[in-house]
């Protein structure tokens, strides 16, 4: 029997199905392809929603002196779009690729702890949506405040009680916190899942890229969310409990927040972009016809940005006084980063040449990639510039300097490595959701396995 007919004849079972029931089995899955849809189709929702947000805020700032919006609802419609398109956009659309793909590349029937893998997704989801139950619950008992204004990194001291009067910035907090817990669970999942369930002969240095890489962002997720689920606790004590982690007032100090924020935000990028990477490994080898290009080296390259991108954090922070030591420390790791992601750069080119490239819409969004890439990495010269930054032109600030680097090189490696994925899809005639399957899992499962039996 074709796989045309018995895909329409599951249609055909499904279609017959109540709609209670089909509910109830997509709530309660514990299957890895189901919840990998989810995840992405819970990210498509939050899109939608934080580009409403980004599409008022860019009307705002169309004309000077605009009165589109006030100057309050312009900071929740700030917050709201950051957080939402960090925590709720970009890191679960990524978690249900990882989950749909990761296990039929590397040969699992599942994921290691499926119920684990459930509870995660809907954590996360549960973070999402407190986060926008503040615009109804977030006046709270004072009568002030609505949703979170307090910008998506959430600076000490506008957190405060003083400040923050109302409940808005709690939801912000629990929310994030949540949705932490909820990552944390998944990173686990992809890494125990990685590491003791390939099939026989998958060795790790047989493993797919995305695989691979996949590996080393969840990672990265474990060691950067950690920090910024501590300082969620601790601002919560701060505003309920009386501590004073981050009162200036009583000796607490706002600058400890802005480490443990950035100790995950800048790991955060490569936590967003390392995924963006194997899909760009993994479509180059396909239409160039060609193994990938220094598969080793690709590897090693990936360790070391995620090394390296742990020790970088602080150059969010030249404005804020840190003495010379530590100024000279954070350009140096700012610009040492630039040798593992050059490498990369180079193995993708060397994957190219002498190949026979085939200019499909997937190949060409990759080679458009690379010249992207390489001008979004010229954005970050000024990051490790110590005469610019620490000299004496201190009024560069992150607005000016650090986060135009992280949206360009957010927008342009993360969106299109998306939208290469799904062309992917449509190219080869696979289904929408599994861009890669055919080449990882025909493969390099397929060849791994014969190596093992003879």
């Amino acid at each position: 029997m074709s796989s045309d007919v018995m895909a329409i004849q599951t249609a055909e079972v499904a279609a017959d199905r109540p709609w209670l029931q089909t509910l109830h089995e997509w709530v309660t899955t514990v299957d890895h392809k189901r919840l990998g849809v989810l995840y992405i189709a819970f990210a498509l929702l939050f899109l939608v929603i934080g580009g409403i947000e980004a599409t008022i805020i860019r009307i705002q700032l169309m004309r000077p002196h605009s009165d589109f919006v006030s100057p309050q609802v312009f900071n929740r419609m700030f917050t709201m779009h950051g957080t939402t398109m960090i925590f709720f956009v970009v890191m679960p659309i990524l978690f249900g690729f990882a989950n749909y793909l990761v296990p039929l590349m590397i040969g699992a029937r599942d994921m290691a702890f499926p119920r684990l893998n459930a509870f995660s997704f809907w954590l996360t989801a549960l973070g999402g949506f407190l986060l926008y139950f503040s615009f109804v619950g977030g006046s709270g008992l004072y009568g002030a405040g609505n949703a979170p204004d307090v910008g998506w990194w959430a600076y000490a001291p506008l957190t405060s009680r003083a400040f923050s009067v109302g409940h808005s910035t709690d939801y912000w907090t629990i929310a994030v916190l949540v949705s932490g817990f909820g990552s944390i669970g998944t990173a686990i999942n992809i890494i125990a899942t990685i590491l003791s369930m390939r099939c026989p002969g998958m060795t790790l240095s047989r493993m797919p890229l995305l695989a691979w890489l996949t590996l080393v962002m969840s990672g990265l997720v474990l060691i950067s969310i950690s920090p910024l689920s501590a300082a969620q606790i601790m601002l919560l004590v701060d505003r309920y409990l009386g501590g004073h982690f981050f009162d200036t007032q009583a000796g607490g100090s706002a600058t400890l927040w802005m480490h443990f924020f950035w100790i995950f935000g800048h790991p955060e990028v490569y936590i967003l972009v390392i995924p963006a990477f194997a899909f760009a490994s993994e479509i180059i080898p396909v239409f160039s016809r060609k193994p990938i290009f220094g598969y080793p080296v690709m590897v090693a390259a990936t360790i070391c940005i995620a090394f390296i991108g742990m020790s970088v954090w602080a150059h969010h922070m030249f404005t804020i006084g840190m003495d010379s030591n530590a100024n000279t420390f954070f350009v140096l790791t700012t610009m040492a980063i630039a040798v593992p992601t050059g490498i990369k750069i180079f193995n993708w080119l060397g994957t190219m040449w002498g190949g026979k490239i085939q200019f499909k819409t997937p190949m060409l969004f990759c080679v458009a990639f690379l010249f992207q890439f390489l001008i979004a990495g010229l954005t970050g010269i000024m990051l490790g510039a110590a005469p610019f930054l620490v000299g004496e032109i201190l009024e560069l600030d992150e607005e000016l300097v650090t986060l135009p680097n992280i949206f360009y090189n957010l927008a342009e490696r993360l969106a299109a490595r998306v939208v290469v994925a799904k062309r992917y899809a449509r190219t080869m005639n696979l289904p929408l959701i599994s861009p890669i399957v055919i080449y990882s899992h025909d493969v390099q499962v397929s060849r791994a396995t014969a190596q093992f039996r003879q």
